[in-house]
């Protein structure tokens, strides 16, 4: 049998190029090796206020991205979190065997309650054990993460151990999947903090569904490092990402781009980058564009019913091991 793999995004903001990057692309390459699961994971959303109208549009909107990346519903389970009452009844009971000083050493809560953290919601606080009940419902073996989610899934990996120590094995514990290029895109204003869809400033950002004007103006105005030569280097991060950026999305390896770029300036660099980048999401755009809401639904009623019957098997599981 084929190992499993979970994985999952929120639909709120707009995805971005390192989430494709980082995350999406090795959803799309993963999914003929393993059994994979990917979630729209709708409940994880509303640990912050959300427009309802929005929040459901948004959620089409993403399953639309996931497919056009490439997520195939043939290979792949495609469903909505919130479609699947498991996943909050493990997260309860997951609730009870965490820890209070687990999640308080959480670095997203302390990013998102920004020093404020008693009038935060306690969804905020808590919503790891709900990541973690995500991953521990499929017996996932991977989990595709970046490195800012390597904690979560550290959490889950505990709780998994956790809970067979005390009541059997029951679940599998999961181990991470972090690609070794891509797995973090930074800002294009700022290389020291990651491309994040809720960044102040959007010109940190190339969205999935950003026009071609809009793209080759945020490129061009990408900062860059001190030196000349358009080489990968730790020590100048601007350069490193942005041609981290070019890499990825053309395929060629380090040493290729390195040789193409030899005595070019930023200015011819930023142009092909840019070009690059508008050729990638031009098709991309027009396969998001193909799916309608009916067709959409058509994908994720079944894909529910479907992760319905592993995640119910798992919930009975554990309520038998735990006297329930």
């Amino acid at each position: 049998m084929k190992k499993r793999i979970f994985s999952g995004a929120q639909p709120t903001g707009q995805l971005h190029i390192g989430n494709y990057l980082g995350a999406l692309k090795n959803w799309v390459a993963l999914q003929d090796e393993y059994e994979a699961f990917y979630c729209i994971v709708n409940l994880h959303a509303i640990t912050l206020p959300q427009d309802p109208k929005t929040l459901r549009q948004k959620t089409l909107d993403l399953a639309r991205i996931y497919l056009a990346a490439g997520v195939d519903p043939q290979r792949s389970t495609i469903f909505i979190q919130s479609d699947v009452p498991e996943h909050t009844e493990l997260a309860w009971v997951l609730s009870c065997i965490a820890r209070m000083g687990e999640l308080e050493r959480m670095t997203q809560f302390k990013d998102k309650g920004k020093g404020n953290a008693e009038r935060a919601g306690v969804g905020l606080f808590t919503y790891p054990i709900l990541m973690a009940s995500d991953i521990l419902l499929y017996q996932t073996d991977l989990v595709p993460v970046g490195q800012d989610q390597k904690q979560h899934l550290e959490l889950s990996r505990d709780l998994a151990e956790r809970f067979n120590r005390g009541y059997g094995d029951t679940f599998t514990v999961p181990e991470p999947y972090i690609p070794k290029a891509g797995a973090s895109i930074k800002s294009l204003q700022d290389p020291e903090k990651k491309m994040s869809k809720s960044d102040d400033n959007a010109n940190g950002s190339i969205f999935l569904l950003d026009d071609p004007d809009t793209v080759t103006k945020k490129i061009k105005r990408a900062v860059t490092d001190s030196g000349t030569t358009i080489e990968f280097d730790e020590s100048r991060p601007a350069i490193n990402n942005l041609l981290t950026i070019f890499q990825l999305l053309t395929g060629k390896s380090a040493d290729e781009c390195t040789e193409h770029f030899r005595g070019k300036g930023y200015g011819d660099f930023k142009s092909e980058l840019a070009e690059a980048t508008v050729e990638f999401l031009r098709p991309f755009q027009d396969r998001v564009r193909e799916f309608d809401d009916e067709a959409l639904i058509g994908i994720l009623h079944p894909g529910a019913e479907k992760a319905r019957t592993i995640a119910s098997d798992t919930l009975g599981s554990v309520y038998k091991s735990m006297g329930l």
